[in-house]
């Protein structure tokens, strides 16, 4: 028998109402381009990173064969130090696939979502729910710790599973409009109230259906998986060195530059430098051309 989760998603919509975040991609003009663009950018980086660049982005590109007439170099400058920089060629690819099989407009179906370069199966779902309003369950980390506490008591979210998608499903409403905004109102309630490490739950319109809460806040999170190396002194940070010095350039650099530059504020290894080049150029991140190097 389905569980009755109308109030739920009642009081999470009417909270989401009142008290969503003000972001150019929720308005309401907001292109299906727009929204996807704002997909990959949020991808493991914080609201407030991706602003700027989102903004100076879909100004300069407001539709998929803008950037697709631009070299993959440029998307990879624009991109600037949003980290995990593969995700600007990946979206340069898909907008080209856009434009190319999909006569420049994003597609709403979530398996010709799926087809294009860089989109996993949440960020189709995200771009058919928030672009489209079809009635797709969207999981993120945010929604996922929410939904662990919520429906089963545990006070994080375990290993991502089916059952995600499930527990989702079964709370989301029925009509797809609403069922759109509650994708976005949980993912807003767990960034802002159910944090990971200070949860107001005073300021939850749900902790009355809350199974954590009412279980006294027991401490059975899972397992936590091991932490990222840190950044400082890592492959990621020499490699940023060399990025760096890529997107400030105007014309190619040579080999003996970019190593430079990756050793710049030290290394942990002498063969960090090297290792770091190498594996920009194995990624596409970097090329290499007459005897010098560019962003491709």
């Amino acid at each position: 028998m389905r569980v009755d989760t109308t109030p739920i998603a009642r009081e999470l919509n009417a909270w989401y109402a009142r008290t969503a975040r003000d972001l150019p991609w929720r308005d309401a003009d907001a292109t299906p381009w727009a929204i996807l663009v704002s997909e990959f950018m949020l991808q493991q980086t914080q609201v407030d990173r991706v602003l700027p660049r989102w903004t100076a982005w879909i100004e300069r590109w407001p539709a998929p064969s803008a950037l697709a007439a631009e070299e993959p170099g440029e998307a990879v400058r624009a991109w600037d130090r949003l980290g995990y920089p593969r995700r600007a060629l990946w979206l340069h690819r898909a907008a080209v696939e856009i434009a190319e099989q999909h006569g420049d407009r994003v597609p709403s179906d979530v398996e010709q979502l799926l087809a294009l370069t860089g989109i996993g199966p949440y960020t189709a779902r995200a771009v058919a729910a928030f672009a489209f309003g079809e009635r797709h369950p969207v999981v993120d980390t945010n929604t996922r710790r929410l939904l662990a506490r919520l429906l089963h008591g545990r006070a994080a979210a375990g290993m991502p599973s089916p059952r995600d998608l499930t527990d989702m499903a079964q709370l989301l409403p029925e009509e797809p409009e609403a069922a759109a905004v509650f994708n976005a109102a949980a993912m807003e309630l767990g960034a802002v109230v159910c944090t990971a490490r200070a949860p107001r739950c005073d300021a939850c319109p749900v902790a009355q259906w809350c199974e954590w809460r009412g279980a006294g806040y027991p401490d059975n999170a899972p397992a936590k998986r091991p932490r990222q190396a840190k950044f400082e002194g890592s492959d990621r940070q020499v490699r940023g060195r060399i990025m760096a010095l890529l997107r400030a350039a105007d014309a190619p650099v040579s080999p003996r530059q970019a190593l430079a530059a990756a050793a710049e504020g030290g290394v942990r290894d002498p063969e960090q430098p090297r290792r770091a080049y190498d594996s920009l150029v194995t990624d596409g991140l970097m090329i290499e051309l007459d005897g010098a190097v560019r962003l491709p």
